[in-house]
């Protein structure tokens, strides 16, 4: 179990989602883990006041990853509770890095990687959340593999 931290005013707004005793919120994280384009995994979600916590099993590091940055960066969410399992071969996790203003993912891979030209490898990392490479905020939280 892991505990990840979000900027909890960062994200995308979905309105009822932190709404307290919202008995829809484990639907609509399916739906928005569905919606960025990581299908229909098997996990559950529940919301405690600004906290996810997501349970289930999903076939590699790379899905959980996601799924996880997925959850974290809507607007209200501080904390993801990581309490799924890895069914696949295990992978070394990613690093996550929090976009801060005036960052581009070619200055986001200059730190990262000492090569600003590695900027792609960092965008596709975070596909299908990332629809084009120039498209990031300050307060997002972006995967960055080794």
């Amino acid at each position: 179990m892991s505990l990840f931290s979000f900027v909890k005013e960062a994200g995308e707004k979905l309105i009822d989602l932190l709404t307290p005793g919202n008995a829809n919120a484990e639907a609509q994280l399916k739906q928005h883990v569905e919606k960025v384009g990581l299908g229909n995994p098997n996990i559950s979600a529940t919301v405690e006041g600004d906290k996810v916590i997501l349970k289930g099993e999903v076939a590699s590091q790379e899905e959980k990853e996601k799924i996880i940055l997925a959850a974290g960066n809507i607007a209200g969410v501080s904390s993801v509770e990581d309490q799924i399992t890895v069914t696949g071969p295990v992978a070394q996790a990613a690093r996550f890095v929090t976009v801060k203003k005036g960052d581009t993912l070619s200055g986001i891979a200059k730190a990262e990687y000492g090569d600003a030209n590695k900027y792609n490898k960092i965008f596709e990392a975070n596909k299908p959340m990332l629809s084009h490479p120039d498209k990031i905020y300050p307060g997002q939280v972006l995967r960055i593999p080794e």
